[in-house]
């Protein structure tokens, strides 16, 4: 998916794939239940959960996977031997497959990102 015009998160979950849509509004579903405080907001063409006027926690539909950005490197630090055996980048998890994405772990790093505010990288 190129970055979406959407103007809410509900117009970029109607966006997406259908095959991707269900694991996506659950995500959506358990951001929203995790992070209570923070702001849901579209940037950068993907649905963004932050407080305080900066992101902490982004998910999006990409071409080849479902990407969850972890924008906290002390969250990503604490949670290092979990995430050791997953698709990684900086500061983004990578599941290919929709129906291999890994709700508990999500929910661990949404639980420590809103336990207390920490600087994104």
């Amino acid at each position: 998916m190129v970055r979406s015009q959407a103007e809410d998160v509900d117009g970029y979950l109607a966006e997406v794939p259908e095959e991707r849509r269900a694991a996506l509004t659950r995500l959506r579903e358990l951001c929203r239940a995790e992070l209570p405080g923070f702001a849901e907001v579209m940037a950068y063409g993907m649905p963004v959960y932050g407080r305080d006027g900066v992101g902490e926690i982004a998910f999006a539909s990409q071409k080849q996977y479902v990407s969850f950005y972890l924008l906290r490197s002390d969250v990503r630090e604490a949670f290092a031997e979990q995430l050791a055996g997953h698709d990684m980048g900086k500061g983004c998890l990578r599941f290919r497959q929709p129906e291999k994405i890994d709700f508990v772990l999500l929910r661990d790093l949404l639980r420590a990102t809103a336990a207390e505010a920490g600087q994104v990288c």
